[in-house]
C-alpha cells in the first residue's frame, strides 16, 4: 500500500539526532484545535523531541473592545452560531500530551521585546533546534535567539497580499479568490522572516469568516512537520534553498487591521438587504452537469485551438453526468463518466459506446455502492488487463478495480492507498508507473497534490522527493488523465476557485524523473466561451475525439 503523506513526514531515514522542539502556548489547557492535531503529529514522528512548553505566566492584559469596533465583536458572536463541526480554533486540554513535558512561564507584558535573562539562559541549555509558536500574539521575536533555527509560526494570510488581521476575514470581505496560510521562520541571523512554505486555499463565498477559515486551517496542519522533516532529513541549508521567493506586497492597504464600525455596514447592510430582497422568490437551484464532445484535429490545448464544435449531452431527467474518460477497446469507442442521481445524492459509474457518427448508447452501469459516492473514473490498461481508479472519496481509500468482463463487470483488486484523496490519475513514462493524487482531509479543498513512482501498478510506491507538486487551489488537482503530446506530457488540472471545478489549465511537463518534477501552465480554459456556463473541470481526448463537462446553474425541478 502507498505510504500517506503525513505517514512519510512522520519517519526520518536520516541518523542525525532528534531535533528539540520548544512549543510556546498560550496555555497548554486552551491549545487550538488545529495546534494540537500539529503537536500529535511532533509527538507520533520518530526524529522529534518536544523538551519544553513555554507558556506566559498568568493571562496577558486582554486589549479593550473599543467602540470603533463594537459591530465586528458582535458580528463574530453572530458567526460563532455557523461554526462547522470540528472547529480548528476550538479550545484543546493538552495536559495529557504534555504531561512529561517540562514548562517554563515568563511574566511579560505586551508587545515588550525583552525577556529576563534567566529565562533565556533556561532554554538555551535546552539545546533547542526550533521554537514553534502557536498564538501568543506578537512579540515573541527576541526568543529567537533561543533555538538553533529560530522562531517557527503559521501566519494564516499570505504576506504577498494581507498583511495584519483578522485572519482570512478581509480576503472574504475584499472577495479575494484565495486565501493563503505560511510557515514563516524568524532566525538568528535573518532580519526579515524566511518562509518556509505557502499554501493556498479557496476563499469561500460565505459571510461567515469561521467558515471561510476552516479550510485554510486544517489544510496547513501539516507544513510543520514537513519542514521539520527536511530539517532533519536534509538541513537547514535545504530549507533555505527551497524558500518560498520574497515577492513584493501588493495589497490595497498598508496593513490590515479589526474592521471598524463602518467598513462593517458598509459591508454587511448591501449584502443582507439584497439577500432579504430576494428570499421570498428564492428557488432551489443546482449546479447541472453535462458532457460535451468534438472532433477536431487541432487539440483543446494547443494555443491556436478554439473552443467551437462542442455538442452538449443532455443527461436523463434526475441525473447529471460528469468526470468524461475515453476508452478504445477491440476497435469500438468508450465513455466512462460519473452518472449522478439527484433523488439519491450519489454518483456511479456509468459508461456508452460512442458511434463514428458521435451518438451515444444507452448509459450501463459499471461501478455502483449504495454506501460509497464514486467519480472520476480514471479508466486505463496494464498489459492485457484494463483497470480503473475512481474517485471514493467517503469511502476514505483509493482503490484499483479490475475489469473482469469488459465493460461493465469490475471486481476490487487492492487498495491502493488509504485516506481521503481525490481524482488519483497515474500514467507510465520512461519505464516507470506514476501516480498523482490529491489529498482532500478534512475535505475537499484542504488540498495538496502528491506525486509517487513504482515499477508496477500493485508493486511498491516511492514517495518523489519533489512533494508536494502543489499546495495552490488554482492548479492542484488534475482534471483528466496525463497524455503524450508531441514528444512531452500534458497535466490536465482544475482550479478550485473562485468555485469548484471553474477551470482547467493545460501544464506542460518539463522535467519528470525520481529525482525531480517540473511543470509550466500553456493554457487555461475558463467557462465563460459558453453562454450560461459556471464550471469546467474534466478534459480528455482519444484521437481526435474530445470531451469535456461544464456545469450551469438550473431551477432543481427542471432537472427531475
Amino acid at each position: 500500500m502507498i505510504e500517506a503523506p503525513r505517514s512519510h513526514y512522520r519517519k526520518s531515514p536520516s541518523s542525525s539526532p532528534a531535533l528539540r522542539i520548544g512549543l510556546l502556548l498560550e496555555s497548554v489547557l486552551t491549545v487550538p484545535a488545529y495546534a494540537a492535531h500539529i503537536m500529535r503529529d511532533l509527538e507520533a514522528s520518530n526524529f522529534i523531541e518536544i523538551v519544553v512548553v513555554v507558556q506566559p505566566k498568568g493571562a496577558i492584559p486582554a486589549q479593550a473592545k473599543f467602540k470603533p469596533h463594537f459591530l465586528y465583536q458582535w458580528y463574530l458572536r453572530l458567526d460563532a452560531r455557523m461554526k462547522l463541526q470540528n472547529d480548528p480554533l476550538a479550545p484543546v486540554d493538552c495536559r495529557d500530551l504534555l504531561r512529561s513535558v517540562e514548562t517554563v512561564e515568563v511574566q511579560r507584558k505586551n508587545d515588550e521585546q525583552e525577556f529576563p535573562a534567566d529565562l533565556m539562559r533556561n532554554l538555551r541549555s535546552k539545546q533547542l533546534s526550533v521554537l514553534i509558536q502557536f498564538g501568543c500574539g506578537s512579540g515573541y521575536d527576541a526568543l529567537r535567539q533561543a533555538a538553533e533555527f529560530g522562531v517557527w509560526r503559521l501566519e494564516h494570510s499570505d504576506p504577498e497580499y494581507y498583511l495584519g488581521g483578522p485572519s482570512h476575514f478581509w480576503e472574504m470581505r475584499e472577495g479575494s479568490p484565495v486565501s493563503g496560510v505560511v510557515l514563516e521562520a524568524i532566525t538568528k541571523k535573518q532580519s526579515e522572516p524566511l518562509l518556509l512554505a505557502k499554501a493556498l486555499f479557496a476563499t469561500e463565498q460565505t459571510l461567515s469568516v469561521s467558515r471561510n477559515r476552516y479550510i485554510p486551517y486544517w489544510g496547513s496542519t501539516d507544513l510543520i512537520l514537513q519542514k521539520l522533516h527536511e530539517l532533519h532529513e536534509f538541513g537547514w541549508e535545504y530549507l533555505r534553498k527551497s524558500a518560498v521567493p520574497h515577492a513584493t506586497y501588493k495589497g490595497t492597504r498598508d496593513r490590515y487591521k479589526t474592521p471598524r464600525n463602518a467598513e462593517m455596514v458598509n459591508w454587511l447592510a448591501p449584502t443582507v438587504l439584497k439577500k432579504a430582497a430576494a428570499y421570498p422568490f428564492r428557488k432551489p437551484t443546482v449546479q447541472h452537469w453535462r458532457i460535451a464532445m468534438r472532433r477536431s484535429a487541432v487539440p483543446f490545448f494547443e494555443p491556436q485551438a478554439d473552443c467551437s464544435g462542442f455538442r452538449w449531452i443532455e443527461p436523463p431527467r434526475g441525473h447529471a453526468w460528469a468526470d468524461p474518460f475515453l476508452f478504445e477497446q477491440e476497435g469500438r469507442i468508450w465513455a466512462f463518466f460519473e452518472d449522478y442521481d439527484y433523488p439519491t445524492k450519489r454518483g456511479s459509474i456509468a459508461c456508452a459506446e460512442i458511434s463514428g457518427e458521435g451518438d451515444w448508447s444507452s448509459p450501463m452501469l459499471c461501478l455502483d455502492n449504495p454506501r460509497s459516492h464514486y467519480s472520476y473514473p480514471h479508466i486505463f490498461r496494464d498489459g492485457s488487463e484494463i483497470f480503473m481508479i475512481p474517485e471514493s472519496y467517503d469511502s476514505n481509500s483509493v482503490d484499483l478495480y479490475r475489469c473482469k468482463i469488459f465493460p461493465t463487470d469490475w471486481v476490487h483488486e487492492t487498495v491502493l492507498l488509504q485516506g481521503r484523496f481525490v481524482d488519483t490519475t497515474v500514467w507510465q513514462h520512461d519505464g516507470l508507473w506514476w501516480l498523482a493524487t490529491t489529498s482532500a482531509d478534512p475535505m475537499p479543498g484542504a488540498s495538496a497534490l502528491w506525486l509517487y513512482y513504482s515499477r508496477s501498478l500493485t508493486g511498491e510506491w516511492t514517495f518523489h522527493p519533489s512533494n508536494p507538486i502543489s499546495r495552490d487551489i488554482r492548479n492542484n488537482r488534475g482534471a483528466g488523465r496525463v497524455f503524450r503530446h508531441q514528444n512531452g506530457l500534458i497535466r490536465p488540472s482544475q482550479s478550485g476557485t473562485p468555485t469548484y471545478g471553474y477551470s482547467i489549465t493545460f501544464h506542460e511537463i518539463t522535467q519528470l524523473s525520481v529525482r525531480g518534477y517540473a511543470e509550466r501552465p500553456v493554457k487555461t480554459i475558463t467557462p465563460e466561451y459558453w453562454n450560461g456556463m459556471a464550471g469546467v473541470h474534466t478534459y480528455n481526448r482519444l484521437g481526435d475525439l474530445e470531451v469535456i463537462d461544464g456545469r450551469s446553474a438550473r431551477p432543481l425541478k427542471s432537472v427531475l
